[in-house]
């Protein structure tokens, strides 16, 4: 946005068609037609350098722009003509999500859990370390000579077993030289209790470390902080986070393990995502139905664009560890296509923000200013758009090479040129997510801004009605 502004008489309030009443937003009840000042928004006027003169300008969006609610002061017959308009066209997608859930639902055999967690015979127990040296536990170990190698004790702690047929012992448990630099008096652990694996030093082997406590206390400290500066809104959002994930959990992964077609399984699991999320986070309302739109068009542009650029990058998904296991248990499955799935999915979160944002802006400068005509909103709206392009799109790249960064340092080490290592498999499969991702972003906000546009009715200032 622009620096310098130019104080004007604001456009005339209406009733709001979405957020929270006039009465709670401290509006007066009548909405006025004389021009006097609206109290959502201000109308400053902002000198553009990209205008036709000297003396063009589009109205300033006050702070009101950027949030993801609050009334829009509208006409009466202009919230009715929106509000039909939106309906003909998300109801469908409503309906299409439906269908796609209900044909592409998984089996009543689905491959999730179909695995077991340990071998036959073992069982999974909790332990305590008491020492980080096996010289604590000396008495267990002694009586297992002559029975064990000895083994696995190159890399053992002294645990107390706090949960099955051995609870109380004080045994060695053998843990990864990865997981031992993590290790601490006082850690929790999961162990498996594998008779079999005695004649290797202890029949405590390390699974993982507990982690249910300082997890559970994140979570418990993030909702408490969520709902304590964001109040109902907050709330809302982290339900809407829920039921999105339940999506995710209940329907894509196993879809998609059921061999379903990854890419439909992909758009109708984000377009189910999409909905609950917005619609419990920011309510049923012309600025967040907008922004769904946008948020469609996004989605439909990354899934072609991964498509596109997983196969012309000749990208197979098999890089790591995972992929191998997951291609050696499921039999057919399409890593390729669920590297596509993985780029739509990761993309979701930053495109539904901007897109919200983004249809909030052009809406409260048609509020600002009726009269505006669809070019002059959309020119104004891109204004605020370009602010966004800047931002998210390193936050998306800087969040991607965090996650990579291991993998980064790993490409580093080996002598060959940079360009042969950034596209190299494993370094690729990140920089084409990015790229995609980022691709779809921009995009996304040009379309949900013209969007948002085309939807106001412009040319004359509208004489608005009581809420």
């Amino acid at each position: 946005m622009n620096d310098e502004t130019t104080p004007t008489a604001a456009a005339p309030a209406g009733p709001p068609i979405d957020g929270p009443s006039k009465a709670d937003a401290g509006e007066s009840p009548t909405g006025r037609a004389d021009g006097a000042s609206s109290p959502h928004v201000s109308s400053p006027h902002v000198s553009s350098p990209h205008a036709s003169g000297p003396h063009t300008s589009i109205p300033h969006v006050s702070s009101a722009a950027h949030s993801h609610s609050g009334p829009l002061n509208l006409g009466a017959a202009e919230a009715r003509r929106v509000r039909l308009m939106l309906a003909a066209i998300v109801v469908p997608l409503v309906v299409a999500t439906l269908i796609g859930l209900i044909v592409l639902w998984p089996s009543g055999n689905s491959l999730v859990g179909s695995q077991p967690f340990t071998a036959d015979g073992a069982t999974l127990e909790s332990a305590t370390i008491t020492s980080l040296n096996t010289t604590a536990c000396a008495d267990t170990t002694g009586a297992l000579e002559g029975v064990s190698n000895d083994s696995l004790l190159a890399d053992a702690v002294c645990a107390r077993i706090t949960s099955g047929d051995g609870a109380g012992l004080v045994m060695p448990v053998h843990i990864p030289a990865e997981s031992l630099a993590a290790a601490d008096v006082g850690d929790r652990l999961q162990v498996m209790y594998a008779p079999a694996a005695l004649a290797s030093g202890t029949p405590y082997v390390f699974v993982d470390y507990a982690r249910q406590v300082p997890v559970t206390a994140l979570a418990v400290v993030y909702l408490v902080l969520v709902i304590a500066v964001a109040g109902r809104k907050g709330a809302l959002s982290v339900l809407g986070l829920l039921l999105a994930t339940g999506v995710l959990l209940g329907f894509m992964i196993p879809a998609l393990l059921d061999l379903a077609s990854p890419m439909w399984v992909t758009l109708v699991g984000a377009s189910a995502m999409m909905l609950l999320a917005v619609y419990v986070a920011h309510g049923i309302s012309v600025r967040t139905t907008t922004a769904l739109l946008g948020t469609f068009a996004g989605v439909v542009i990354t899934v072609l664009l991964s498509l596109w650029g997983v196969d012309a990058a000749n990208l197979t998904g098999a890089t790591d560890d995972a992929a191998q296991t997951l291609t050696a248990m499921v039999g057919g499955i399409n890593l390729q296509a669920l590297l596509t799935c993985g780029m739509v999915v990761a993309a979701l979160g930053v495109l539904n923000d901007v897109t919200i944002t983004q249809a909030s802006a052009v809406w409260e400068l048609h509020a600002a200013n009726p009269a505006l005509g669809h070019a002059r909103l959309f020119t104004g709206g891109m204004r605020i758009g370009r602010d966004h392009i800047a931002s998210t799109v390193y936050t998306l790249a800087f969040a991607y090479a965090g996650t990579a960064l291991p993998l980064i340092l790993a490409a580093s080490l080996i002598d060959r040129p940079l360009a042969a290592t950034l596209l190299s498999g494993e370094i690729a499969e990140e920089v084409v997510r990015t790229l995609v991702s980022s691709i779809g972003l921009v995009l996304a906000i040009p379309a949900t801004t013209a969007i948002a546009a085309a939807l106001c009715r412009t040319g004359e200032p509208t004489v608005t009605a009581e809420a």
